[in-house]
């Protein structure tokens, strides 16, 4: 490449940054025209609450003591009864885990 085929490029390549500048600014500043405060006030959604019925007990938790332990209505079940209750005709949750599988050794070369 000659030099006045450098200097052509190099300056090509200068106006395509200062035009891309001029769009990346031209841009900002009409987001930023956007953004400026108007006269009209600004109408913000809220939630509105609906007041509970106080009498209805029946579906909340049981109440909790300070240092105890949690309360939990009903109380869990494990995922696989003792053996007195599967001989007493309990069936587990969950069916039985697989078998590990292990393959031999690789060996080193």
């Amino acid at each position: 490449m000659t030099s006045s085929e450098s200097k052509r490029v190099a300056r090509r390549d200068f106006i395509f940054a200062a035009i891309a500048i001029a769009a990346g600014l031209t841009v900002t500043g009409a987001s930023l025209l956007q953004l400026t405060p108007r006269d009209e006030p600004q109408r913000v959604a809220q939630a509105q609450t609906t007041p509970h019925d106080q009498s209805d007990k029946t579906n909340t938790p049981a109440d909790s003591k300070p240092g105890g332990t949690r309360p939990t209505t009903p109380p869990p079940q494990p995922a696989r009864p003792d053996a007195d209750a599967q001989n007493k005709g309990a069936k587990p949750a969950l069916p039985p885990a697989p078998a590990e599988k292990s393959a031999t050794p690789i060996d080193a070369k």
